[in-house]
């Protein structure tokens, strides 16, 4: 999933401003939290699986107000957590759409075994709603921070700290956030099944709280004006997915993909009058009814766990788009035409088969959330940098992120007073008797004796006698006995990845490389490539190396 850049923004008008405060409140109530009655968490492997179930049962997801408690449902099993592995029978996976159908139905399983719960049942009476986020994936955009979880890619922290449920303090991680920030979406969605994927967070600009007008509603960032030719090249649509919405008071949409202006408005015209434009998100939701005619549809598929299908491609632009149009579109992807015009053939006979008798709602629509919405991006290593690095930033984008993160000062839970600490820099749940911290730097959850973190400076989970980080530097999961302690040179990325047996092993790369790019490389001072790594952590038991990390951060915190 990928969006235009957003650049912080003060609220524009009054209404936005309200829709701002109204997203923040509900996103940062501790007493009463935004929550899906059912968070599915879509996963590499069963270890995996095993470790979400626990921490987001434990902690974000446990209590609170999930949609089941606002329609009389309230007292039941709700919320719940049901986390699957995605074990397809290809290496490159089932793809987001096949993955989607796949994972609910892994999860409608589990749900009846840990909770008697028929899922589906409940989901089709419109009893709860329910969230799956994908996080299966090798991460390598982020390498080699996801290494240093053992591959588990949404586990990767932040540096700032949330509080858990035995009163202690945490860095959170990446898809704790998205939870805890798409959660807003739940009230609007009973007997719907969201779709969210686990490294963007987002602060709306449009109503978050709205009556579904489709079967499929898709996220996205509508431009205020008009679809003209000079619209469309000055906010460079032809790089995105784009979703149109017909100037009708159906508001009916549909999707093309990177086309220039005039190619667009060919292949929308079954649209009519368009109103809107603006790129996808990716993230979407689907009733109940046309989420079991899509798992009934792709049965052979999914039994047989052959196949890679994505939403985009394969479920809404075929169900959206004229078949001519839709074959020269798969044409620029290198589909042959007859391929592209059976699929077209099997996803309109579906389509015509489930609106006779499903005619309630619209087919396919649009969630906007604001063309000036706030976001964070936490994909990519540079974006990890960037978007961290906003805590100690001013403006109104900055303060957003703040508040978001429950960070009320930048000194939070710690034991600095020994330090000399720039005033601009941001420290939480750390512990250092001397040394200095210099200006937007970020550390959370360290622990030494001495620290020299250098001007915008990250460091995370870290404890060691001495920690000495230049200039834009990455530290991450480091725990150390030796007295030199750990030293990162301007620009470093240094990372620990631990085995079970609490054995570790360093693996470095710069914040300017791109972990996909290098992914395949022997960067220097590091002895295997990431995919190396990535390959070695298959399968590893991630809540016994957390459990033996957390035991290795305490001793060595203990011996100075």
């Amino acid at each position: 999933m990928s969006s235009p850049t957003k650049r912080p923004h003060p609220a524009s008008c009054q209404a936005t401003a309200a829709i701002i405060e109204s997203a923040m409140s509900a996103m940062t109530n501790a007493d009463s939290p935004a929550l899906f009655d059912v968070t599915i968490i879509c996963t590499t492997d069963d270890y995996q699986a095993a470790y979400w179930m626990d921490r987001l049962g434990k902690g974000i997801c446990k209590g609170g107000g999930g949609a089941s408690s606002s329609n009389g449902n309230g007292g039941s099993a709700y919320p719940i957590v049901l986390a699957v592995s995605e074990d397809w029978s290809s290496p490159s996976g089932a793809g987001n759409g096949l993955g989607t159908l796949y994972a609910f139905q892994k999860a409608c399983r589990v749900a009846r075994e840990k909770y008697d719960v028929d899922l589906a049942e409940e989901l089709k009476s419109g009893k709860v709603s329910a969230a799956l986020y994908h996080t299966a994936g090798k991460g390598t955009r982020l390498a080699p921070l996801p290494a240093s979880e053992n591959n588990n890619k949404p586990g990767v922290k932040l540096p700032v700290c949330h509080t858990l449920a035995d009163g202690t303090y945490e860095p959170i991680t990446v898809l704790e956030a998205v939870v805890r920030q798409t959660g807003i979406y739940a009230s609007s969605r009973s007997g719907r099944l969201s779709v969210f994927w686990g490294d963007q967070i987002f602060v709306p600009t449009s109503p978050f709280v709205y009556t579904p007008t489709h079967h499929v509603d898709i996220m996205c960032t509508l431009e205020e004006e008009p679809p003209t030719e000079k619209v469309w090249k000055e906010k460079g649509l032809e790089k995105y997915g784009v979703i149109a919405v017909s100037d009708g008071a159906s508001a009916d949409a549909a999707q093309v993909e990177k086309v220039d202006h005039a190619t667009a408005m060919r292949m929308l015209k079954n649209l009519g009058d368009i109103a809107r434009v603006g790129p996808s998100l990716g993230s979407f939701s689907v009733s109940a009814k046309i989420l079991e005619a899509l798992c009934e549809e792709f049965k052979t598929e999914l039994e047989a766990k052959d196949g890679k299908l994505d939403t985009d491609p394969h479920f809404w632009m075929p169900l959206t788009l004229p078949q001519d149009e839709y074959i020269s579109l798969m044409s620029q992807k290198g589909v042959e035409a007859d391929e592209s015009r059976a699929h077209h053939v099997r996803m309109t006979n579906m389509k015509d088969a489930f609106l006779a008798t499903n005619s309630e709602l619209g087919l396919f629509g649009a969630v906007d959330v604001g063309s000036n919405a706030c976001w964070w991006d936490y994909g990519l290593i540079k974006l990890y940098i960037t978007n961290n690095l906003k805590l100690s930033e001013d403006g109104a984008d900055a303060d957003l992120l703040r508040r978001f993160f429950g960070v009320t000062s930048r000194s939070m839970n710690s034991e600095v007073s020994g330090l000399t600490v720039d005033e601009s820099a941001c420290v939480f749940s750390c512990n250092a008797k001397k040394g200095s911290v210099g200006a937007h730097a970020a550390m959370a959850a360290v622990s030494a004796e001495e620290v020299q973190i250098g001007e915008n400076a990250i460091v995370v989970n870290c404890a060691a006698r001495k920690i000495v980080a230049g200039k834009g530097a990455v530290l991450y999961n480091i725990v150390s006995e030796a007295e030199e302690g750990i030293k990162a040179e301007a620009g470093d990325v240094i990372v620990s990845v631990t085995d079970t047996e609490g054995s570790s092993m360093l693996l470095k790369s710069k914040i300017d490389i791109c972990g996909g790019k290098a992914w395949k490389k022997v960067l220097d001072e590091n002895t295997v490539s990431f995919e190396e790594v990535h390959k070695q952590n298959r399968n590893a038991d991630v809540s016994a190396i957390e459990k033996k990390r957390k035991e290795l951060f305490k001793k060595a915190s203990s011996s100075f």
